[in-house]
């Protein structure tokens, strides 16, 4: 495993994240990927852990805390050998963020409590409306705060979309940013916030980097999903854009030979050093192993990135 600093704050982490939303399953009514096995989950985070893996990135809204008490489960006594990320703020897919000092106040202790640990490496906003984000007064100096007295070491955004994070950028003195990124939504390269970030030397965190597990191969606009698999939410147009997108990019160039897709998905965030971790989902043992051997291979060569940047150009796979 390789490993990359996180912006200006020090942080050490593997480029190869844990993204801990499908752990979470459907834990009290989540909506995730579908139920999750716990022993399962349990083994597949022991083997990342096992395999190098340092980052983890949670939120209090997967499986409604269920993703932050396995984390705490699993790393209580290895606390100071991982880097663990949280998030609060979006508490509902249906109800308004809470934003307020207080109950971000109240949502980063309730985190603490399920990830047995007394501090947070990385306390992030979820999701924020970027209006709203600008008319409550006292969240950045409660971040202050909690960052003074050890409760969390650095704060960032979970931002909606590549727009909001120039807008976060802008406007917000944060240490990272996590935004969408991969081969079919590069919007984040092109709107201008990768180079933004290295301006004011702000980590990014590149979330959904397999785009939702299209760019692995393993799905297709035939797939039928879990009744509890958020993906059944996106309309068919879109993901009939992603599944035939990625036969795109495996099509007609030189595409890297003995790798797995989702490997040269993974190589493909990490080709860029704006990127300080990508968090893929991860929900069996081989997974981490694939995910993993990722890191080994390093970037892409300039040549196939070139390719990919050009199909995407030539291509709408988002909309």
């Amino acid at each position: 495993m390789r490993y990359r600093t996180l912006g200006s704050t020090g942080i050490k982490v593997s480029e190869i994240g844990f993204g801990a939303w499908g752990i979470g399953g459907s834990k009290n009514g989540d909506v995730a990927y579908g139920p999750a096995d716990s022993s399962a989950s349990i083994k597949t985070l022991e083997k990342a852990y096992n395999s190098g893996v340092t980052f983890y990135d949670t939120s209090d809204l997967y499986g409604f805390g269920y993703s932050e008490k396995l984390l705490g489960k699993v790393f209580h006594n290895d606390r100071h050998n991982v880097i663990i990320a949280t998030k609060g703020g979006f508490t509902s897919l249906s109800e308004k963020e809470k934003l307020s000092p207080e109950e971000i106040s109240k949502s980063l202790h309730t985190s603490l409590k399920r990830l047995q640990t007394d501090y947070i490496d990385l306390y992030q906003l979820h999701s924020p409306s970027m209006d709203e984000l600008s008319v409550t007064d006292g969240i950045f100096t409660t971040l202050d705060t909690l960052k003074k007295s050890g409760h969390i070491r650095s704060y960032g955004i979970s931002v909606r979309s590549p727009d909001d994070g120039l807008i976060a950028v802008k406007e917000y003195s944060i240490q990272s940013i996590q935004v969408n990124f991969n081969m079919l939504d590069q919007r984040a390269l092109n709107n201008g916030l990768f180079d933004l970030c290295s301006e004011y030397k702000i980590g990014i965190i590149a979330r959904t980097p397999l785009c939702f597990g299209f760019l692995s191969g393993q799905y297709s606009e035939e797939t039928q999903f879990h009744p509890l698999d958020h993906r059944n939410n996106w309309p068919k147009n879109q993901i009939k854009r992603w599944s035939d997108g990625n036969g795109i990019f495996t099509k007609d160039i030189n595409y890297p030979k003995g790798q797995t897709q989702a490997q040269v998905a993974l190589r493909f965030c990490l080709s860029y050093p704006n990127v300080s971790s990508t968090i893929p989902g991860m929900l069996k043992e081989t997974h981490v192993i694939e995910n993993v051997a990722a890191s080994h291979m390093g970037p892409l060569e300039s040549d196939i990135l070139e390719a990919f940047n050009e199909i995407y150009h030539n291509n709408t796979f988002y909309k």
